[in-house]
């Protein structure tokens, strides 16, 4: 008489092969939020890039970057999906710095900014104040 051997997984095989996807998982699932964060940063940098060159070519048609100190720039603001622009003046209207803040479910643990002498800075990067930052983080903790 011949035995057959019932068709199918066992339990421990299943087992298995979901502690497996699940390793996979834990490796895999941070790695890729960073890639989605570091996406977002350049979306964020080449706004404040694209800012910058606005507010130049506004100061040289009006000689100020806006009406008075501690006020809005003169050229709209950009927008974004997950980052938030601002712009103030101060100096009476001479200088101006621009900065993009993370909007929650984005990047939302990012502040970058730029002067109008070009300097960039990095505030707030991964959760974690930035002090000294002179460039814009993307990746890593160092310039």
């Amino acid at each position: 008489m011949q035995s057959y051997r019932s068709a199918g997984f066992t339990l421990i095989e299943v087992m298995i092969t979901v502690a497996i996807v699940a390793i996979l998982s834990m490796v895999a699932l941070p790695s890729y939020r960073d890639y989605v964060r570091r996406t977002e940063a350049t979306d964020a940098t080449a706004t404040l890039a694209t800012g910058r060159a606005r507010m130049e070519q506004y100061f040289q048609d009006n000689r100020n970057y806006g009406p008075t100190a501690g006020t809005a720039c003169g050229p709209s603001v950009p927008t974004s999906k997950y980052f938030t622009y601002s712009c103030a003046t101060s100096n009476s209207g001479a200088n101006f710095t621009l900065t993009a803040t993370g909007t929650p479910g984005g990047a939302g643990t990012h502040t970058y900014t730029v002067t109008d002498n070009g300097t960039r800075s990095t505030t707030f990067f991964k959760g974690a104040a930035q002090s000294g930052k002179a460039c814009w983080l993307i990746k890593g903790s160092e310039c």
